[in-house]
């Protein structure tokens, strides 16, 4: 159960490093891709069975839209693939700030960036997620690099109006089921600056009472670190828990999960039964897994194997099942080639590249029989 430097280091480093190579414009592709086949939706996709009986779950499922590969051609099949085993999709947005730095309208990179991939999912009858990401995805101890870039920080009141005006973008355009407002917001306490800490609670808590009159069924959430509340990262320390994340997002009506156990466990089967009911603690809010998964290839010091990946996923039912989640969303549907990706690419990037339930070529591994099971049971 002890955290390596290089896992603690790399655990970060997930949500957009794959996809920020020069020359692969994710973020368009999926705005895109999202338009492209609004005529092609049907509703009867990806709405799970509600009724008979037998065994059951209480959460939805699904992916975050990434692709495989570095090649457009990728993200319709992809996309396609899992959305008819789902019954949600979720997007990881960073803030793009040098646009809006720029004088671009918030609505303008809302409209491009998300309305279309969030008309996608519902025409596949899925319920919509969004996590906005505040700082740097890749290093949680650092201000988004765009920011960095322009010599701006998300301290500034000015570029905290900016995010406002996003979150208020966000909620008007896309109407999501839920949206995140900050991401693993106990994990940057834990290791960045407590300014830059200081100003994600600000920041939220100025944009949170926006939501509800822009889009009265949205409901709020921000993400924690599960293994960072269990006090196994960034180092083994003990159970710590959320306390401070509970006092400082008071308005959230759930709590969104960010756990990849593997970088601190050597097997699935060891993962306590309360790993993500103990995390709410007694505030009684529902939890939701916004992103996680476990990869199906030794790298590291992590060993692992597609067997093991596949008894995470019946491991994890139990733990969503103890806590009573409402959804479950793993970060890739698909492996990642890296190979198709311009160099340098960032550091500890293979350390998530094999989270996908079908490799990069979107051939079923057998964690995806695992998944398709637990799909089928009827929720309830």
């Amino acid at each position: 159960m002890r955290v390596t430097a290089h896992q603690a280091t790399t655990v970060d480093r997930k949500r957009s490093t794959a996809f920020s190579a020069p020359g692969l414009d994710i973020r368009g592709r999926l705005a895109c891709a999202g338009l492209l086949l609004l005529a092609a939706c049907t509703s009867d996709f990806g709405t799970g069975t509600t009724g008979g009986s037998g065994p059951t779950r209480s959460y939805r499922m699904g992916f975050s839209p990434f692709p495989p590969k570095n090649d457009q051609s990728t993200v319709l099949p992809t996309l396609e693939l899992w959305t008819r085993r789902a019954d949600a999709g979720i997007m990881h947005v960073g803030i793009p700030w040098a646009a809006l730095l720029a004088g671009s309208p918030a609505a303008a990179e809302v409209q491009s960036n998300q309305v279309g991939l969030a008309q996608y999912y519902r025409g596949k009858g899925l319920a919509v997620l969004i996590t906005l990401d505040l700082t740097d995805g890749l290093n949680r101890s650092a201000e988004a690099p765009e920011l960095v870039a322009a010599r701006r920080s998300l301290s500034e009141p000015a570029v905290q109006l900016l995010y406002r005006q996003y979150v208020d973008a966000t909620a008007s355009l896309v109407h999501p089921d839920y949206l995140g407002l900050a991401a693993e917001t106990n994990l940057i306490r834990a290791v960045a600056p407590r300014s830059l800490y200081d100003a994600v609670v600000k920041a939220a808590a100025d944009a949170a009472p926006d939501v509800h009159p822009l889009s009265a069924a949205t409901r709020l959430f921000v993400s924690v670190q599960v293994e960072t509340a269990w006090g196994l990262l960034p180092q083994a320390a003990g159970y710590v828990g959320i306390a401070d994340d509970l006092r400082d997002f008071p308005y959230v009506q759930a709590l969104g999960l960010s756990t990849y156990p593997y970088a601190a466990w050597p097997d699935p089967d060891q993962l306590p039964l309360d790993y993500y009911q103990r995390i709410p603690g007694a505030s009684g809010l529902p939890v939701m897994v916004v992103e996680g998964g476990w990869t199906s290839a030794s790298v590291s010091t992590v060993v692992s194997s597609p067997e093991k990946q596949a008894r995470y996923l019946r491991r994890q039912a139990r733990l969503l099942d103890a806590a009573a989640a409402l959804f479950v969303f793993g970060l890739d549907f698909a492996d990642l080639d890296l190979s198709t990706f311009p160099p340098p690419l960032p550091p500890g990037i293979s350390f998530f590249a094999s989270l996908g339930l079908v490799d990069s070529n979107l051939n079923p591994k057998p964690a995806l029989a695992v998944y398709d099971s637990l799909f089928s049971l009827r929720r309830r």
